[in-house]
């Protein structure tokens, strides 16, 4: 495409050239983040796992659970946090998980990776690192599996913000700071709870109040789920924890978009530093592809479309020129 500008060498040496990571990601959306910015900012943190079933195991390339298969897969797992606004959703900050060590686990009678520090670490590390950066925001939101009294408690303490989590059904809580006080805690799944009302709770674990929404949706197949909320926000109503929650899919589309338009799988690399330096390079891909929406208002995944039409329509245009050029139609 560009006429041998640029050798397959150069992009493999560019790999392998110096170490590439989220403070380098800072660096190149610092500019954006403080364009767009706004006080009612929100974080949101996820993760995700990209398969690579065919490249050599190592600590970064190893056996991770997949909570959405139920089952391990092997792979490079990122923990992200996504800034989001009303304009735009960047990534400012990202972890790869590292196993870097090893483990006796009785159940499969063999050791196995297992990285120094949990998730949840690398979470707190990372939000706190936001804060440090001085990117404006009034919300943390989390998947279930950040929802750790813990967490909650660095978010609300440490960072003087508010969160939005879902809650498992048999989390314990109690209904007044007595019963608290008493020990005596019944789990969410049990509570008298109407979809859309709110109530006051104290969950184990934690010394201040939270409020909790239930939420009654349908799945793909028909089915009826329920989903908890809880908020360190005790000024917001549960149709604004619905709605503010709901802000959290932008992560989502952001793992689609790196797996499915910035090539985050299609890496041949081998070395640990070019596989991290291709994760990087995809990542700010995204963030390249975001500038693009906002200034032509078409999602990533519209903009692919239509450069590859426009690809299409070019290489008809060639075929039908040499065509005429051999004398048949």
């Amino acid at each position: 495409m560009l006429d041998g500008a640029i050798s397959h060498d150069k992009i493999t040496r560019f790999l392998g050239s110096e170490d590439f990571d989220a403070k380098s990601l800072w660096k190149m959306v610092k500019p954006m983040v403080r364009k767009y910015e706004r006080d009612d900012g929100v974080l949101i943190v996820d993760d995700t796992i990209e398969e690579k079933p065919y490249t050599d195991e190592s600590e970064l390339v190893c056996w991770h659970y997949d909570h959405s298969k139920g089952r391990s897969i092997k792979g490079i797992n990122m923990v992200n946090v996504l800034y989001q606004t009303e304009e735009i959703h960047i990534p400012v900050n990202y972890h790869l998980v590292e196993k870097d060590l090893w483990v006796w686990n009785k159940k499969k009678e063999k050791e196995v990776r297992k990285s120094s520090k949990t998730k949840n670490e690398h979470m707190r590390a990372m939000l706190k690192k936001c804060k440090e950066n001085k990117i404006k925001f009034r919300y943390v939101l989390t998947d279930i599996w950040y929802g750790s009294a813990e967490n909650m408690k660095y978010i609300a303490k440490d960072l003087q913000r508010f969160f939005i989590v879902p809650l498992k059904s048999n989390r314990n809580v109690a209904l007044s700071l007595a019963d608290k006080d008493k020990g005596l805690y019944q789990t969410v799944g049990d509570l008298a709870l109407e979809q859309g009302s709110i109530i006051t709770i104290y969950l184990e674990g934690l010394d201040f109040p939270l409020h909790l929404t239930k939420l009654i949706f349908k799945n793909e197949d028909d089915s009826e789920a329920v989903l908890y909320l809880v908020t360190n926000d005790l000024t917001i109503d549960a149709d604004t924890m619905d709605s503010l929650y709901q802000k959290r899919w932008g992560v989502e589309e952001f793992h689609a978009s790196i797996k499915g338009n910035t090539s985050l799988a299609a890496s041949p690399t081998k070395t640990k530093r070019s596989q991290k330096n291709h994760v990087f390079a995809s990542v700010y891909a995204f963030v390249k592809l975001e500038r693009l929406r906002v200034e032509v208002k078409l999602n990533h995944f519209a903009l692919r479309s239509k450069l590859y039409i426009k690809a299409l329509q070019a290489s008809f245009a060639e075929l039908k020129r040499l065509q005429a050029i051999a004398g048949f139609a």
